[in-house]
């Protein structure tokens, strides 16, 4: 009889096909830490010993059966009409047929959410020009505070222990990660003459006095400038800079990049002081989006700063449209992208909280880069919930406790202005360092 390893899964599809292999692989090796192989021999298959899953139209009764939705067999993308199955009080679509062992298609739900399959066909955008976040399934389904493609796995896993106790799957550590975008390394400080001298006179205009004030007494030397929060950002991660990461805006200044210029010594100075002690990215300017040109330019300008490739970034504006923007960051180099995550809301974009590779549906093919989804933006939190700083700890802290339950990684999203403890956004620093409080005990209660 065949040896049956208890990390190994057998899959039977009628066709292997890239969007079967990607799907799979990030279900079971990504996420369940499970080996798969794939076979369309269904003698193989049946005669298997192995803990096994037909993904097929027809049931052979013979391991698991998942009658499978067409997406995953298909090369093109078309508009899906979007039927609703309950389970478990969570409704999800694409569902399957009496014999199978969901009511659901888990494996063609995963793809649709993951891909963001509904971005590439939908003409509508906010006034940035994105995916509004409130066409998001997900959103609509009531399902974005929670993980529910990393839910879906693990009730396939359990599915799977029921058919075949010896099959183990490899238990996950929560982790998190503290991610600063800077589009303003300072509110007064080392900006040229023009632009500080429009600034004064635009606050004189509308009689902003407490503004001059404050410029005032910063430029005296009497004021911390309000966005220089960066050593209370490097004390308050003293002992972990490895859970901390910064992305630089370093464009050429427009209406929507208004950061330091990359030439100012003080800010190359910033820039090197941090790269020296954590992980650091760029940041492409709102105009680079799309323009390849811009963006290697902007990365070139970084790695010439801090004197190393240059890697890992994040959208301005979290401006993603597909597939250029991640096409664009492929061919510069980048590696890794952290802008996918809600604009205006709080929760899973994708349905995940564990980072997946860029398939390319345009392509039809996995690619290189890996997206490392977020879950929490200040600003959303602030200006698009209105929320205060204690409403905002309390649904940061359910975050997590889903991150929690399904062992995957917590990512936040903060700005070094957010981080003032002043004006608007006083009180916000407790917030901040509530997260890392909270995720350190996670950590260890899951190691």
């Amino acid at each position: 009889m065949e040896k049956t390893p208890d990390n190994t899964l057998l899959i039977y599809v009628p066709e292997i096909t890239p969007r079967i292999k990607f799907t799979f692989e990030f279900i079971f090796q990504t996420i369940l830490g499970v080996g798969v192989v794939f076979t369309s021999d269904s003698n193989e298959f049946v005669q298997s010993g192995l803990p096994k899953i037909n993904y097929s139209p027809a049931s052979f009764s013979s391991g698991l059966f998942l009658k499978a939705q067409p997406i995953l067999f298909e090369k093109n993308l078309f508009e899906r009409e979007i039927a609703e199955v309950d389970y478990l009080g969570n409704r999800l679509f694409f569902p399957t047929s009496i014999d199978s062992f969901l009511p659901f298609d888990p494996f063609a739900c995963v793809f649709y959410l993951v891909t963001r399959y509904e971005e590439y066909l939908s003409e509508r955008t906010d006034e940035h020009g994105r995916f509004p976040d409130s066409e998001n399934l997900l959103f609509k389904l009531g399902l974005h505070q929670k993980p529910i493609v990393d839910q879906m796995a693990y009730w396939i896993a359990e599915k799977l222990s029921d058919k075949f106790p010896e099959f183990k799957i490899r238990k996950r550590t929560f982790q998190f990660l503290t991610t600063i975008d800077i589009d303003n390394a300072w509110a007064y400080k080392n900006k040229s003459l023009p632009i500080s001298a429009g600034a004064v006179l635009k606050a004189a205009i509308h009689l902003r006095f407490s503004e001059l004030n404050d410029r005032l007494l910063v430029a005296l030397g009497n004021r911390k400038d309000p966005y220089d929060s960066y050593d209370f950002i490097l004390e308050t991660y003293r002992e972990m800079p490895d859970h901390l990461q910064f992305f630089f805006l370093i464009g050429d200044r427009s209406q929507h990049d208004r950061n330091i210029s990359h030439t100012n010594q003080v800010f190359r100075q910033l820039i090197s002081n941090l790269a020296k002690v954590c992980t650091t990215g760029i940041h492409p300017s709102f105009s680079s989006n799309q323009e390849l040109g811009r963006l290697e330019m902007e990365k070139q300008r970084l790695e010439e700063i801090i004197h190393k490739p240059v890697t890992q970034s994040r959208q301005h504006f979290l401006r993603l449209s597909f597939p250029q923007t991640y096409q664009n960051l492929l061919k510069s180099g980048i590696t890794d992208d952290f802008t996918m995550g809600f604009a205006s809301f709080a929760g899973f974009r994708a349905g995940t909280c564990t980072a997946f590779p860029f398939f390319d549906l345009s392509q039809n093919q996995c690619t290189e880069l890996t997206i490392h989804p977020f879950q929490v933006m200040d600003v959303a939190m602030k200006n698009y919930l209105r929320m205060s700083p204690e409403d905002a700890w309390q649904l940061i802290e359910k975050l997590m406790q889903e991150v929690k339950n399904v062992n995957g990684t917590f990512i936040t999203l903060w700005h070094n202005e957010s981080l003032s403890n002043s004006g608007q956004w006083l009180g916000w620093q407790k917030v901040f360092e509530q997260i890392l409080e909270t995720g350190l005990k996670l950590e260890y209660e899951s190691s």
